[in-house]
């Protein structure tokens, strides 16, 4: 079955939309120099694909054009037609996309408190109700690999099971939404509970909620506001 393209309308829609939220990365404290990478689903010619940042460019400097259009040819192989190449991460973008049919978006960053944790190998606990909107009680740390790997987007996978958000050892955090609002909201969010479990650690190992609890907020989220851009 082939796909509908979306029209050059649509696309360029969806480039500006990047830009922006890529400019937004470093005062929202998700990403330093040209670390982090965003992208969006997008139906390219007839094939599924993605809109990415590109890799190296300058946040200040990065144009609707910069942004690369990368069509899915397969599992873990893809192609491009474009004079910047995509973010060296574009093989963990595509795997989520490939593996999560609701993910519309996918955010990636290295925040300096979810990249504390992540270093120490240390999943996020339920110490907080807006855990839930990560989808689950913990938000995991997935097992180092070299960025830009099959591995690693193997152990994004896994740690992404039922989820939405993960940490990625001694590298980062990661983030899927059905947009790319929702999905830099939450990602601010990550790390907001990551600042909070680091500085709850200083008084001792923190008293954590049920996870029966953390699932009724779950449930709660569901039908409440944007998808719970609030709390």
């Amino acid at each position: 079955m082939t796909c509908e393209p979306w029209g050059d309308a649509h696309l360029d829609s969806l480039r500006q939309s990047l830009v922006y939220y890529a400019n937004q990365l470093q005062p929202l404290g998700l990403a330093t120099g040209t670390s982090g990478n965003l992208s969006v689903r997008a139906v390219l010619g007839d094939r599924e694909g993605m809109l990415i940042t590109p890799s190296g460019v300058p946040y200040a400097n990065l144009q609707a054009a910069d942004i690369v259009p990368v069509q899915f040819t397969g599992s873990g192989t893809a192609s491009w037609d474009h004079p910047r190449a995509p973010s060296s991460e574009w093989l963990l973008h595509q795997a989520i996309y490939q593996a999560r049919p609701e993910a519309g978006a996918v955010v990636h960053g290295h925040p300096a408190y979810a990249t504390v944790l992540a270093i120490h190998h240390r999943s996020i606990p339920p110490i907080h109700y807006m855990i839930a909107a990560a989808g689950g009680p913990t938000i995991r740390c997935a097992p180092y690999a070299t960025y830009g790997t099959a591995e690693l987007s193997h152990h994004a996978q896994v740690a992404l099971e039922g989820r939405k958000a993960c940490l990625l050892a001694h590298h980062g955090l990661l983030v899927l939404e059905n947009t790319l609002a929702k999905a830099m909201w939450l990602a601010r969010e990550v790390e907001t509970l990551a600042q909070q479990y680091y500085m709850a650690l200083t008084l001792g190992e923190p008293p954590l909620l049920a996870d029966a609890e953390v699932e009724r907020v779950v449930k709660k989220f569901a039908t409440y506001g944007l998808n719970a851009q609030s709390g």
